[in-house]
């Protein structure tokens, strides 16, 4: 059975970084667990924080796909289907312990309904093959929106002490409640955040109604490794934030 876990909240809070520990959790706590990170920002850069290749992603597939539809080149039915299939299989980028799919830039102008509706029927087709899912959104939540996954176990909203984040996370933790996707657990991780909490952020925590599941400590080391461009999965046992993400795994996630 997947357990799937999906990062939201406002851009610059650490979302990446936190996926990325947390699939460092799972590589070291779960050895033999197939996992799958799906990059689900555009931006597409949960690559370097895993030390894999920039795979091809999901949306260069649409559009070559619609291309090739447009040339009749490819027919329609399951010939399409199973194109998309092992075109969707052939851009996951095998990692040594990590799986990577890039989901890509949303799609353009165009007729995309009928090409979207089996991929994402693919994508979740894939994500029953592996132990664990890990999925990196972007701020909109877009591919959540549309069924990227039809899942989600562990709905991690992060963000930084702003209250522009803490609100975010509380817009986008109330979309996903509408959202025709069962989310089964939904909570706020407070990432860079100081030993002690300012009044005005408690607060705001507070009017959030989420549970606070976690706060991640602001490490220089990340900021190391980050600059020098180095896989997080090589951070020390003993870091703060590795320490603080083993917390949010074993005792809250229960994974």
């Amino acid at each position: 059975m997947t357990t799937t876990i999906a990062l939201a909240g406002k851009g610059g809070t650490g979302k990446t970084t936190l996926a990325a520990l947390l699939m460092r959790y799972l590589t070291t706590h779960h050895r033999g667990s197939s996992i799958l990170a799906i990059d689900a920002d555009p931006s597409s850069n949960l690559h370097l924080a895993l030390g894999l290749p920039n795979p091809r992603s999901v949306g260069e597939i649409r559009e070559e796909m619609l291309a090739l539809s447009s040339s009749g080149t490819v027919g329609v039915g399951i010939a399409r289907r199973d194109y998309l299939n092992s075109e969707v299989r052939m851009a996951v980028e095998e990692g040594d312990t990590v799986d990577l799919l890039a989901m890509g830039r949303p799609e353009g102008q165009g007729c995309y309904c009928s090409v979207n509706h089996l991929l994402r029927q693919i994508v979740d087709d894939l994500g029953h093959g592996y132990d664990y899912v890990v999925m990196d959104n972007e701020a909109g939540m877009e591919h959540l929106s549309r069924r990227t996954t039809e899942n989600v176990d562990w709905l991690l909203m992060v963000t930084d002490t702003s209250q522009r984040g803490i609100q975010a996370a509380k817009t986008m933790a109330e979309l996903a409640r509408t959202l025709a996707i069962r989310v089964r657990n939904v909570g706020l991780v407070l990432n860079r955040a100081p030993a002690i909490l300012p009044e005005a952020t408690v607060a705001a925590i507070a009017q959030t109604g989420l549970p606070l599941w976690a706060q991640i400590p602001d490490d220089p080391l990340v900021t190391e490794f980050d600059g020098l461009g180095r896989p997080l999965a090589g951070l020390p046992a003993d870091a703060p934030v590795v320490r603080a993400v083993e917390r949010l795994a074993a005792g809250v996630l229960k994974i």
